[in-house]
């Protein structure tokens, strides 16, 4: 996990928002391989194991799915997020952590964080890692992008990307054409996947 990314990590336990406390144990550069996420509030520890933070067990996935859904490209993604510089973080759900290597590419200078990866995608240096299966284990309003695989196109993790999103900014949702989520706005759809933009603040509802 990423250092700066501690910042942003939030308790997924039902109280208030904080700021998380992280003790590394062992650091590559600015990534954090190994060491204790505390939350001040309920005294809650979560451990970072091989570079992931993990508060939690993976969440269930869509059985339809499958291990490897297909994915667009990642120019395609990278152009319906529509981000206008570098700089933030832009949150991968699910099988979407996959594409993090290629849509760095085309979003130069800018942090990814994979919630809920499938197997095989790895924490680097573009690419800090969380595991939850209750929530997006990160404060609200602090993302500059989300996408959303196919695994994970529910609408509770839609939810928590409209959580997450800075207002203005947008969710590219795969693996689904409709969503109905408080605080997006539609901005496009097409064959296998919608586009949304944050409109209005979303509470956590925890």
């Amino acid at each position: 996990m990423f250092i700066e990314v501690a910042e942003m990590l939030r308790c997924p336990e039902p109280h208030e928002e904080s700021f998380c406390v992280v003790a590394p144990e062992e650091m590559a550069g600015r990534m954090i391989l190994r060491g204790v996420i505390g939350c001040p509030v309920c005294r809650t520890e979560f451990p970072i194991r091989d570079g992931v933070a993990e508060f939690g067990s993976a969440p269930q996935r869509a059985p339809e799915s499958g291990g490897s859904p297909d994915l667009p490209e990642a120019e395609a993604v990278a152009a319906l997020l529509g981000l206008g510089g570098p700089g933030g973080y832009v949150v991968l759900v699910g099988a979407a952590a996959s594409l993090a290597e290629n849509l760095a590419e085309w979003l130069p200078g800018v942090h990814f964080i994979g919630i809920n990866p499938t197997a095989g995608v790895s924490a680097s240096p573009i690419l800090s890692l969380l595991v939850c299966d209750r929530m997006v284990p990160l404060r609200s309003s602090m993302a500059r992008g989300v996408v959303i695989g196919p695994d994970l196109a529910t609408e509770f993790w839609v939810g928590e990307a409209a959580r997450i999103l800075l207002r203005g900014l947008r969710v590219v949702v795969l693996g689904r054409e409709s969503c109905q989520v408080a605080g997006l706005g539609e901005l496009a759809k097409g064959t296998g996947m919608w586009v949304g933009e944050k409109t209005a603040s979303v509470a956590s509802g925890r």
